[in-house]
């Protein structure tokens, strides 16, 4: 069965676009290091141990750049929606009166212009005018 019930703001996931904006600008960062990384290890002279360290990140950061990036953020916890949040106020219950036959009978009161025994009363229309009476020529 398709649950029905309205979005509130507080349950929505995270919205795609957003996210993928997100894992982009920690891709580019972590390219834009890498390039200055790349720079760093051919500019700086004399080469030395931290001539390595700029090779290593130079070498390592797009594998780590691309995993990171692939990671999405876990779906947002559903929240509970207000009216479930709300408890109602507790009440006394009242039994209701038993019947004597459990049979339920249900009885209607007589419509408007008609007596209990079916016999119509003057004709009303919509508005509650009653009719005039039409006379008998015989």
């Amino acid at each position: 069965m398709k649950n029905t019930a309205t979005q509130t703001a507080t349950s929505l996931p995270r919205a795609p676009r957003d996210d993928a904006h997100s894992r982009m600008t920690k891709y580019f960062t972590m390219m834009a290091i890498r390039v200055v990384c790349f720079v760093l290890m051919v500019a700086i002279q004399p080469y030395s141990w931290y001539t390595w360290v700029f090779a290593v990140g130079a070498i390592f950061l797009p594998y780590v750049a691309v995993v990171i990036a692939n990671v999405t953020t876990a779906p947002a916890k559903r929240a509970v929606p207000p009216e479930r949040a709300l408890e109602a106020p507790r009440t006394a219950t009242v039994a209701p009166a038993p019947t004597p036959s459990g049979v339920i009978r249900i009885q209607e009161s007589p419509a408007p212009g008609r007596s209990a025994g079916g016999e119509t009363g003057p004709r009303s229309d919509t508005h509650g005018r009653t009719a005039p009476e039409s006379e008998d020529r015989s």
